[in-house]
This record gives C-alpha cells, structure tokens and sequence, in this order.
C-alpha cells in the first residue's frame, strides 16, 4: 500500500526552455530544461511500469520512433515504449509530427535520413492545448517548437534517431529503420466523456490516460488498485498527508486516495496501467452554499 508525492527531476536538453515555470522553479540560468521527470520518493522503491513526465520545447525535437517490446527485448532491454501526450500549452502555429506521408521501402527511409528530407515525409500537424496524441512503438514521430506537453508511457528511454536537425548527437538508423512502420500513423481516437468529472483520454495494453476535474472544495476517492500516477494541472487539494498544486504528482498503488480540493478546484491528469477503470473515481462530498 503506497501514496507518495513524486519527486520532479530536471533534465537539460538542447531544445529546452530556460524557464519552464509555471511548471517547475528549475532553470533559468545557463541549462536549458527539456524535460521533467516524476520519480517515486522512496530510494529503495521499486521501479514502477510507467513514466510520467512533462516535455517542453523552444526547437524541434528529433525525429524519432520507440521499439515495441519483442524488439526491445532482444536487445537486452525490459520492455518497448508506447507513449501519450496530453497539449498543455501551444504557442501559434506549434505542430506535432506522426507518422509518414507515404510508404517509405527501407532503402528510401535511409536515404531520406541521411539526407534530411525526412523532416518533409513525416506528416506534420498542428496542435493545441487539450490536444490528446496517441504514439504507439513504431510511429514515427517529432515534437515541434512552442511546447508544453505532458507525456505517459511504458517506463524505457529506448529512442532510436532517425534526424536530429544537424546537433551532433548520435543517430541510430539502422535500428529505427528495423522497428518502424513506415507509413502512415493510425488513426487517432478521439477523447470520450465518462461522466461530467473523467474524460477517457485514451487507452491500451499498458495504460489507461484521463483528465479529470474536481469541483472546488470537493471530497474525493481514488481507488489506485494498480499503479496510478496523477500529475495537477490546474488548481490543488490535500491527499493523504501533503498538498499538491500545479505541476505536482501523486503516485499510488494498492491504496485508497483522499483527494479534498481547495477553492480553485483540481484539474488533472490520471495514468494507471492496464485498461480501463470504470470505478477508479468517487465523489464522497461536495461543499453547498446556503
């Protein structure tokens, strides 16, 4: 039985942001923050299955794909990377990349790496805030500039490069062109309504993902029975012996959460393996006004 409140790491990345607030107080000096990690508090906690973790981008990221799991294992590794991202906030015109325009042969992949032309075969969109994007292993995919994202995914920093817009860093060609699939994405799911607080953001073999809203001054029930990481996106509330606010998380397992909102309310978004949870959320009381 665990309730923790996650511990954010920072990590520098060439196409980060020197100040990631409202966020994180991380940065802004000479290290660009690209991303933030939750981690359980515990050292000697045991690795959970899934990665919770807050992207943020001043340039393009690297075109890129994630191994499933059979491949990922046959090169030593635990497990593949199936990723979501949830749009926190898009400057104009921000855009995502998913999948190609077309089917690629490998021969034609390779040289479109090797030359760069790769950055026009992917097919580029346009994003917002509350945009939800499903990345299974194998899309191939980017991150534009003007970025705050909110990503869930199998724990694994399996990333195999396919164009990295000239940084130098390593490129990993032969590997992404062995997992990829080469053509176009598949089709988007759109978001569903579960009741008038959780929205179904999206769901697989290794995670669920929604974004639930909490009235002010609200009692809550998680029922975290599998491992269930909750990141505050707006608003704050006391659970079990801390208070969480914007840009915290919660990570629980077999356990029961008392979730009581302040007066801004809660809104958040909710990951935990497996599939769906139909019960996963209870009010327990809510606050009238005379």
């Amino acid at each position: 039985m665990t309730i923790e409140q996650a511990i954010a790491h920072s990590l520098s990345k060439p196409w980060g942001v020197v100040d990631p607030r409202p966020w994180s107080s991380a940065g802004r000096d000479d290290n660009t923050i690209g991303e933030i990690w939750y981690e359980r508090s515990g050292s000697a906690a045991i690795a959970p299955s899934l990665l919770l973790k807050l992207l943020f981008t001043s340039e393009p990221l690297s075109i890129q794909v994630h191994p499933g799991d059979v491949y990922a294992q046959s090169i030593g590794l635990p497990n593949g990377k199936t990723e979501a991202w949830y749009v926190l906030s898009a400057a104009s015109e921000a855009k995502v990349a998913l999948g190609l325009k077309r089917h690629l042969t490998p021969q034609e992949m390779r040289q479109a790496a090797d030359d760069g032309s790769i950055s026009d075969l992917v097919e580029w969109q346009g994003v917002w805030a509350g945009d939800t994007v499903f990345v299974p292993a194998g899309t191939i995919h980017a991150i534009g500039a003007g970025l705050v994202i909110a990503e869930i995914q199998q724990r694994s920093d399996a990333t195999f490069r396919l164009f990295d817009h000239g940084r130098g860093r390593e490129l990993h060609i032969d590997r992404a062109i062995a997992v990829a699939d080469p053509g176009p994405a598949e089709i988007q799911i759109a978001p569903s309504r579960l009741t008038d607080n959780r929205i179904l953001l999206g769901s697989n073999a290794y995670f669920t993902f929604e974004k639930i809203d909490l009235a002010p001054n609200s009692a809550w029930c998680l029922e975290a029975k599998r491992e269930t990481w909750l990141l505050v996106v707006s608003g704050g509330a006391r659970t079990a012996s801390f208070d969480v606010a914007m840009g915290d998380a919660v990570f629980a397992q077999l356990d029961r959460v008392d979730i009581c909102t302040g007066a801004a309310g809660l809104s958040g978004l909710l990951a935990y393996t497996g599939g769906l949870v139909p019960e996963v959320l209870q009010c327990v009381g809510l606050e009238t006004t005379q």
